[in-house]
């Protein structure tokens, strides 16, 4: 069987087709934060407002972005980034089966 239709490369392919349908690109980061009323809590001793969970990438012009995700979002978002990271790591599989795949048919040509 040759390297384009191994089971190896199928299965990858296949994850890869499944994880970029739900892949988030981005880090994922919390904050605590005080709110705009000098008599709360958040301002003195008590504990700050939050968590709040914020995504953070770098943009087209090479600039770090991001915005804020709310409550209601945070668990795909959640897992739209950990799909982001498995992603990468079946890509640099399929990369190094490309490569070994580009390197056969240059051993075989000789």
């Amino acid at each position: 069987m040759n390297k384009e239709t191994s089971p190896t490369r199928q299965r990858l392919l296949e994850e890869i087709e499944q994880l970029a349908r739900r892949a988030i690109h981005g880090t994922l980061s919390e904050s605590y934060r005080t709110c705009g009323n000098a008599r709360c809590r958040c301002h003195g001793e008590g504990p700050k407002h939050g968590p709040h969970l914020y995504i953070s990438y770098r943009g087209e012009s090479g600039k770090t972005t991001g915005y804020y995700v709310p409550k209601a979002a945070q668990n795909d978002v959640r897992r739209g980034v950990e799909a982001w990271n498995q992603l990468q790591m079946k890509l640099r599989q399929l990369s190094a089966l490309n490569k070994e795949r580009a390197l056969e048919a240059v051993r075989i040509k000789k």
